[in-house]
């Protein structure tokens, strides 16, 4: 019996071991061993995949400990936790985890994305909002004051009796769910109601900017229909594209979007400003107008991405993202409101033809080992039937295109002598092309000689792995992609420590 004992001890002992779950700052501290054990334990834990060396990430540490500590002094069955996905590298692949941070909220054990604010406030409010009542009940003037105060946007239901008890009030509560980047508060006081002009049942979006509100009376008990006014009443006429408003523009329902490029310290700023507010009443659901500050300096890429010089602005570009990223370009650069009404009529019209980008054709575009390619010249070198051509997409600010560059240098010098191969590289953010859509950088092609078949290389980015590529005629290296190219999502990130995102129909 004691031997026994003695022999399922140390079982017992690994077992406390492995689930025992330290804290830091309030903040879980999981790995392999106990990230199970706490799941079972916490039936609500929003989870940050982290790495140590991630700027993003020291800088949401303090807002996500802060926000764990107001929960745990609330005696909030929700809890915080963190995973060092450097070092648990099987957890992180586990859950498809590919930039830092990733945030995954766990309910009941099944994640889902965390695409929220990252400041306390907000981390807290959209994890009540995820399991609890969604909406802020305001039963007095002052509440809805302080509720309102601080809000660029915000949305407050005003029900005819207690919310719970409404048959509109349930898709009120379904459509709330719907959006992590606006409060939701709700009233069923009648006084407090007509204060604010509101009678019935019916919903008001207030919103510091544009005719500053908006009102749903019908539809109250079709959440979808919640959906659509909040998501076309909330935007500005005009919205300034940044860090905080890139999500809510670019993947929102309206696909069709005018892009203005311009200072703000611009003389006639103001001017331009308040003529394309004019002019966007007239799209209002037809078109997104967007402003996009050349002071900026994160805003480079976007710049970039679009192929603009400081010398272009301001600029206008109208992008069409419904199945696949289509830019046109007017004729004139000049702001003129009547000229851009002539621009936008045309697109809607269908008259207008994509603009694609090309730089001019460098004078020494073919004296390297590695060729320089643009719009201009591509097809004529790509698609000649007597040379396999192995062209690498890239763009400038790419971690990954910066690494690959001796390799590839190295690649061009090993098949230099060779009449019948080309290694080619063409800069994508300045140079476009109408048959072929890149959605990743680096994205590496071989266009094969005799029937310009088309090869994706999938392989690893290694001298010796696209020797055997090209040798192989394509053969070698199309499966097993290594699914760590950067998007064109990084064009709107100032920093390479998302390099692992997965390509999305996304600017």
């Amino acid at each position: 019996m004691l031997w026994t004992s003695l022999l399922v001890l140390p079982l017992v002992v690994l077992s406390i071991m492995a689930t025992e779950i330290k804290e830091e700052e309030n903040v879980l501290v999981l790995e392999n061993g106990n990230f199970d054990a706490a799941l079972k334990e916490h039936n609500d834990m929003l989870v940050e995949f982290y790495a140590p060396w991630c700027g993003h990430c020291k800088s949401l540490a303090p807002e996500y400990a802060k926000a764990a500590t107001k929960l745990k002094d609330e005696n909030s069955a929700i809890k915080l936790a963190k995973v060092d996905a450097t070092v648990e590298s099987d957890l992180a692949s586990k859950f498809g985890v590919r930039g830092y941070p990733t945030l995954k909220f766990f309910h009941d054990g099944v994640p889902t994305e965390y695409n929220g604010p990252r400041q306390a406030e907000g981390i807290i409010s959209w994890l009540k909002k995820k399991t609890g009542f969604p909406a802020t009940k305001l039963d007095s003037v002052d509440a809805i004051k302080t509720f309102l105060a601080d809000r660029e946007v915000a949305v407050i239901g005003f029900f005819k009796g207690e919310s719970s008890e409404i048959e509109d009030a349930k898709a009120f509560v379904e459509a709330v769910r719907s959006f992590d980047d606006i409060e939701f508060g709700y009233v069923t006081d009648k006084a407090i109601a007509e204060e604010y002009k509101a009678s019935g049942n019916m919903l008001v979006l207030f919103k510091k900017f544009d005719e500053g509100r908006a009102e749903l009376k019908t539809d109250l008990n079709d959440k979808d229909k919640i959906i659509q006014f909040v998501k076309e009443t909330s935007l500005p006429l005009f919205i300034e594209f940044n860090q905080q408003s890139a999500q809510r523009i670019f993947s929102g329902e309206m696909k069709n979007h005018l892009l203005i490029f311009m200072s703000k310290e611009t003389d006639n700023f103001n001017r331009v400003n308040e003529s394309v507010r004019e002019l966007a009443k007239q799209y209002k659901n037809k078109l997104l107008f967007v402003f996009v500050n050349t002071d900026v300096e994160e805003n480079s890429r976007i710049t970039e991405f679009f192929g603009l010089q400081k010398e272009d602005y301001p600029a206008v570009r109208l992008i069409n993202l419904a199945e696949q990223l289509v830019k046109y370009k007017p004729d004139v650069s000049e702001l003129n409101p009547e000229k851009l009404k002539v621009f936008v009529d045309d697109y809607l019209a269908g008259k207008l033809k994509p603009h694609l980008n090309s730089q001019e054709i460098p004078a020494d575009w073919d004296k390297a080992p590695v060729k320089v390619l643009v719009g201009k010249n591509f097809d004529e070198v790509a698609f000649d039937k007597s040379k396999d051509v192995l062209v690498e997409f890239y763009a400038p600010w790419c971690g990954h295109c910066k690494k690959l560059v001796p390799i590839y240098d190295e690649l061009a010098e090993k098949f230099a002598a060779r009449n019948d191969v080309v290694i080619a590289k063409m800069d994508s953010t300045a140079n476009e092309l109408e048959h072929t859509r890149i959605d990743s950088f680096p994205t590496i092609k071989l266009y094969k000689k005799g029937d310009n078949k088309v090869v994706d290389y999938n392989g690893e980015r290694t001298l010796e792995g696209m020797t055997k590529f090209l040798e192989s005629g394509g053969e070698f290296g199309q499966a097993a992609p290594e699914g760590d190219d950067e998007d064109l999502d990084n064009a709107m990130d100032d920093d390479d420590e998302h390099e692992n995102k997965a390509p999305k129909d996304e600017l």
